[in-house]
């Protein structure tokens, strides 16, 4: 019998996989984790019944149900419907591709659990125990409220400690099996931003100010306009634009002195893009009336479009790739364990 324990990892090597372990997976491991998601389908993996319910999918001697799939799905269904709920076509898209990755999560799931099972290992209590009350402390506070909790949810004791011990092994057997430290070169990361420069081309640029006085503030129609274009002459005479934006705009920058920093043309409505793009470095604008209020803009430098260089991007870069090495050791870690176990799609 294998068993975990502070001097026994997964491979039967010598060393200590620590509890909740204080798993060091990283971040793109975290990545991973939240597409396989922990905490769905609970009930269907421990091995309930499918009572009056259709089978998804069979993986060796457990059942996965069609309204386990829903419920694992329902997590995001409300993201979805927020993001595409005015486009029927594209929204059920999106539910089906997220019903397929949560059937495809409860999968893999059991298969980890499989392995574990199959290949001889055991947990001591004593990991579960100290988890459980990490578990109390993280989110509950006191046992009483963890009791209360499983009573509105409909669960047992019995059942949350299930819950608690079946992450707990995923978890390790996923650090085990695909959390594995790597190093990412810096040559891979170099190569792989000569050739997908042109995602990293960024459009023309400003570096700009902004006065904003907002027309529903005015104690008279046209006061604002008024105030707007005395602005205009005093920093025409000299004054300091930021001063003059931490005295009168209305604007969320005018504690910073209305200073956007560097923006695109998709960050300003089209027609406030239209006039801060057109105007030279170092130019103010003319007072520009928009429905909603009255605008003066400095734009204090432009760069033309051009590609952020490697330094940039050099850290965006090397999560992707630590993320696509991480999907690769996944993959080829299920495709192990799928060969050499019954998993049945209806």
């Amino acid at each position: 019998m294998k068993t975990y324990s502070p001097n026994l990892t997964l491979g039967g090597s010598q060393g200590y996989i620590p509890a909740v372990m204080r798993f060091t997976i990283g971040a793109s491991s975290l990545v991973l984790a939240a597409v396989i998601n922990l905490d769905i389908g609970i009930s269907t993996a421990i091995g309930e019944p499918a009572l009056m319910d259709g089978v998804a999918v069979m993986v060796n001697d457990k059942v996965i149900t069609h309204s386990a799939v829903e419920s694992a799905t329902a997590q995001v269904f409300d993201l979805l419907r927020s993001q595409y709920g005015r486009q029927p076509q594209l929204f059920e898209q999106k539910l089906n591709e997220a019903r397929r990755e949560r059937l495809e999560a409860l999968v893999e799931r059991e298969l980890i659990l499989h392995e574990f099972k199959t290949a001889g290992y055991n947990l001591p209590e004593s990991l579960i125990d100290d988890e459980i009350s990490r578990r109390i402390r993280k989110d509950f506070g006191n046992r009483l409220n963890l009791t209360r909790t499983l009573q509105d949810r409909g669960m047992t004791t019995e059942g949350f400690r299930q819950d608690v011990r079946e992450k707990f092994i995923v978890e390790a057997m996923r650090a085990q099996n695909v959390g594995a430290a790597f190093i990412i070169s810096p040559q891979k990361i170099e190569t792989y931003y000569k050739q997908n420069q042109n995602s990293y081309q960024v459009g023309d640029q400003i570096k700009m100010r902004m006065i904003s006085l907002n027309k529903a503030s005015e104690t008279q129609p046209g006061a604002h306009k008024k105030l707007a274009e005395e602005i205009r002459s005093k920093i025409k005479d000299g004054a300091s634009f930021a001063e003059m934006a931490s005295i009168y705009s209305t604007g969320s920058q005018r504690s910073q002195g209305g200073d956007w920093g560097w923006i695109e043309k998709s960050v300003l409505g089209a027609d406030l893009a239209e006039v801060a793009f057109a105007l030279k470095q170092g130019e103010l604008s003319s007072v520009a009336e928009r429905d909603d209020g009255y605008y003066l803009l400095l734009v204090e430098e432009k760069k033309p479009t051009h590609i952020r260089p490697l330094t940039e991007v050099r850290d965006l870069i090397e999560g992707n790739l630590r993320t696509q090495e991480l999907d690769r050791l996944r993959k080829k870690w299920m495709d192990k364990l799928k060969a050499k176990s019954f998993v049945r799609y209806y």
